[in-house]
């Protein structure tokens, strides 16, 4: 790892001044390293996104939206959320295959104002809505300080920091929910209502630093389930209930029709009911404000019994709009916190994106992701049954 840091950007740089940090930082990324799987092939990430544009070109995605996707899944593997990566590809491909979702589909605008738009999605892929979405919340916001923009009619739209670096990069700040398939039983409740709902949003500090949030409001993610059934391990307390409300460790009753994720903070014990209240609030922004299927009205988890209809929406703020100096505060705020003096030395303090910033560090210096061979077994089935050129990689 000790040449790590090469080709680092100067806030990338700035991040490593700190002893303790830098220390901690390296820990991680050799954890996370050592955390993929050593006997499977290096991919580039180059061919990663060549081989998902070409299986969703396959079932009928025109380049451009196939090549939108390919950085998508990439660029959460990169980023270590694995779940939400090439974990998601099959699906994407299963959906436009049973007809559920339109790859042709582009979005258009039913109502506008000044400051806001109406989105119908038209059943098109997510990233292609996510991306039209936050552009035109984005143009909004550089006229008037503030846009938003919400939709029906969308599909799952990979990791929301896609579109959150997009208001980042023209000096906004970046907002923005979706609702899901339902998993989340609120608190007292044996049943399902909400989805992982995620809250999401990235803020602009100095030198190309930044703020960044993405975390759903279930206690995991969806994903992060799947990919312990994939390993073959247990999952810890307070992630999943089976159907009598009872939490569980076993993947495969976690994954159960009958059984439900927990909110974020777990039990009513544990203050999960704050996070039942948070899946509401996006549900709100997501499902209600936009006029999209909702709540536990949406189908069912890789159900292809009909369309999603997703909700989301998405938001640019200007910071000009409001006290000079943004930047400066926020990046102040910052490293404050990144040097204080954490409770184990082995773990130093760290802002929300500074470990994904990290990851995405290795996973270049090493030159690609190595994905675990049951994901790989999946990459072969699809290659033979799209006649898709297989993943290559190196030892």
């Amino acid at each position: 790892m000790g040449s790590l840091w090469h080709g680092m950007t100067m806030s990338q740089h700035n991040l490593m001044q700190n002893p303790m940090l830098k220390a901690g930082i390296i820990a991680i990324g050799k954890r996370n390293m050592a955390q993929t799987a050593p006997d499977t092939p290096l991919i580039p990430l180059a061919e990663a996104k060549r081989f998902i544009s070409e299986c969703l070109q396959a079932v009928g995605a025109p380049k451009k939206h196939a090549d939108a996707m390919g950085d998508l899944l990439v660029a959460a593997d990169r980023r270590g959320h694995m779940s939400h990566g090439m974990n998601r590809l099959e699906m994407f491909v299963n959906d436009i295959r049973s007809g559920n979702c339109d790859p042709k589909a582009v979005p258009k605008i039913l109502k506008e104002t000044v400051a806001t738009a109406w989105v119908d999605g038209q059943n098109g892929l997510g990233v292609v809505i996510g991306d039209f979405c936050m552009g035109t919340a984005i143009k909004k916001a550089k006229e008037v300080g503030i846009g938003i923009a919400a939709a029906k009619g969308s599909n799952h739209y990979g990791i929301s920091s896609r579109y959150n670096f997009q208001a980042v990069k023209e000096g906004l700040l970046g907002m923005n929910f979706t609702n899901t398939s339902p998993f989340l039983a609120p608190t007292r409740s044996k049943k399902a209502f909400f989805g992982t709902n995620p809250i999401a949003l990235a803020a602009p500090g100095k030198e190309g630093d930044k703020f960044v949030l993405d975390v759903s409001t279930t206690a995991v993610s969806y994903g992060k389930i799947e990919i312990a059934r994939r390993k073959g391990i247990p999952i810890p307390e307070g992630w999943a209930q089976d159907k009598d409300g009872r939490t569980t460790t076993d993947t495969n009753i976690a994954m159960a029709p009958t059984s439900c994720l927990m909110p974020l903070g777990g039990s009513e014990t544990n203050s999960g009911y704050k996070g039942y209240g948070l899946a509401f609030i996006v549900e709100i922004f997501a499902g209600i404000l936009s006029g999209a299927t909702y709540g536990p009205n949406i189908k069912r988890w890789l159900s292809t019994e009909r369309v999603a209809d997703l909700g989301q929406c998405f938001i640019a703020i200007n910071p000009k709009c409001f006290a000079p100096g943004f930047e400066d505060r926020l990046s102040d705020l910052m490293n404050a916190i990144r040097k204080s003096e954490p409770a184990d030395p082995a773990k130093p303090v760290v802002v929300p994106g500074d470990i994904e910033k990290q990851q995405a560090i290795a996973v270049d210096k090493a030159g690609g992701v190595r994905y675990i061979a049951n994901q790989m077994e999946t990459c072969k089935r699809l290659s033979e049954q799209l006649k898709v050129k297989p993943l290559r990689g190196q030892p």
